[in-house]
């Protein structure tokens, strides 16, 4: 088995897991996707936990890698907090999606315990660079920084459930700018 089948498995599976959360992921659908066979997949991913840690792992991954590349690319860190909200924009953009994590953190009492782990590190990941961030524009205190950083997450998820289960992105945009105006996230 090629590393480009593992890739293309993740990949389907994380478009599935975007839509229907851990629940969706089945291994005789993913194949069909994909065009292999279904034991193609237990070959790269023993089990459905497998594959659901490393589905969630690789978001993590690429989503710090996105965010690490956003700050390298822009000395305005208040840009970047404005730009944030685009991430996650991006999947409601993709057929009415949202933020893997997101979607398994809501099944969070059914997840094995390995993609329970990789569910906590996405937010890890956020929570830390959004306070690192939110430290260099000076707006909060260290003491602060953490709390708001949590804070800006959960508005963030929040507005896109909000807006998914409205099939409306116009909803998180208007979100979004509420944030704004309270002055949640910068102007």
């Amino acid at each position: 088995m090629s590393s480009s089948s593992r890739e293309a498995i993740l990949a389907a599976a994380r478009r599935t897991a975007q839509a229907h959360g851990y629940g969706g992921l089945n291994f005789r659908e993913l194949a069909e996707d994909v065009g292999i066979k279904a034991a193609s997949i237990h070959y790269h991913f023993p089990s459905k936990a497998d594959l659901g840690a490393a589905v969630a792992r690789r978001y993590w991954e690429d989503t710090a890698t996105g965010l690490e590349a956003m700050l390298a690319e822009n000395s305005d860190p208040a840009d970047c907090l404005r730009r944030y909200p685009d991430i996650f924009r991006k999947a409601l953009e993709n057929d009415n999606r949202i933020c893997l994590c997101s979607f398994m953190a809501a099944e969070y009492d059914g997840l094995p315990e390995a993609v329970k782990n990789e569910v906590q590190t996405f937010a890890d990941v956020n929570v830390a660079w959004l306070s690192k961030v939110l430290l260099a524009t000076a707006v909060v205190s260290s003491e602060e920084s953490e709390g708001r950083a949590r804070a800006i997450f959960a508005a963030i998820v929040g507005a896109q459930l909000i807006a998914r289960s409205r099939s409306d992105i116009s909803l998180y945009d208007a979100l979004i700018d509420s944030y704004r105006l309270a002055g949640l996230l910068p102007a």
